[in-house]
């Protein structure tokens, strides 16, 4: 049972980039159950129109590329319009794929940059002059690649390291009448994201084993530690990085190496 109230929300609004799949739509969906007016955007007209139709609460699906800054101001001015100043945002879109650095393209390794970090870049600055302040709650959806370097994931490290920094800067920057934080998610189960980097039994029990709590996470349990830094009782909170990922950034919690320490 969820320990936040029924409408904890209400007369909030909420935008969330990237939020017409996974991780994000699982953000959207609980912001709206708990009273926020909640828009969702996305690359696809047609997926960011089922996302709204599958939140229901009177959510509404745009199409804008975090890449493109035009695009996804124009749709946060929409939900300004629309809904009033923004209370809420998410910067959630992003791209990954697995890759050897000598085996990827400079355009491809740009293109992950771009969606991840220039993304959330376009997404904040965008909202800023939007937003309902003070008070206003920023976050973006980073990974544990930001920290701990991974075989296959240039792009994906570089990436998340610069969201990460840039969460505390525009901490700094934007204190005290917006707060920025960035949730790490550990491995979800039903993403795309982990169906990408573990497609096989074997990627996936490489994952499971490094998890300390020994479980894959569930999309709902990122959705109540966005709604925990999005209420009352994070307003001392900006700057963070919340890791929401069953220990798996505590260190090596596999049985192996457990096992190689006691041998």
């Amino acid at each position: 049972m969820s320990p936040f109230r029924d409408n904890l929300f209400a007369g909030k609004v909420a935008f969330v980039a990237g939020g017409t799949s996974g991780i994000n739509l699982g953000i959207a969906r609980r912001l709206a159950e708990l009273g926020a007016k909640v828009a969702v955007a996305g690359r696809d007209p047609e997926k960011a129109k089922a996302a709204a139709a599958d939140i229901g609460h009177g959510a509404i699906g745009l199409s804008a590329d975090v890449r493109d800054y035009g695009a996804i101001r124009g749709a946060m001015e929409h939900v300004r319009n629309e809904f009033g100043p923004m209370d809420i945002v998410i910067s959630g879109a992003a791209g990954n794929f697995l890759a050897p650095a000598l085996g990827m393209s400079a355009n491809a390794f740009k293109t992950v940059v771009d969606i991840d970090l220039l993304g959330t870049f376009n997404v904040f600055r965008g909202c800023h002059d939007l937003l309902a302040t003070p008070g206003a709650s920023l976050i973006a959806i980073t990974a544990g690649q930001a920290v701990n370097a991974s075989a296959l994931q240039a792009h994906a490290c570089a990436a998340k390291a610069g969201i990460n920094q840039l969460v505390r800067v525009l901490a700094l920057e934007w204190g005290p009448h917006v707060r920025v934080n960035g949730i790490s998610p550990g491995p979800i189960a039903g993403t795309e994201g982990m169906k990408r980097l573990a497609p096989n039994a074997e990627t996936r029990a490489a994952h499971y084993d490094r998890i300390a709590m020994k479980r894959w996470g569930e999309v709902e349990e990122i959705g109540e530690a966005a709604v925990f830094l999005c209420s009352s009782a994070a307003n001392y909170i900006t700057g963070t990085i919340l890791d929401v990922d069953g220990g798996s950034q505590v260190g090596d919690a596999s049985r192996s190496s457990l096992e190689r320490g006691m041998a």
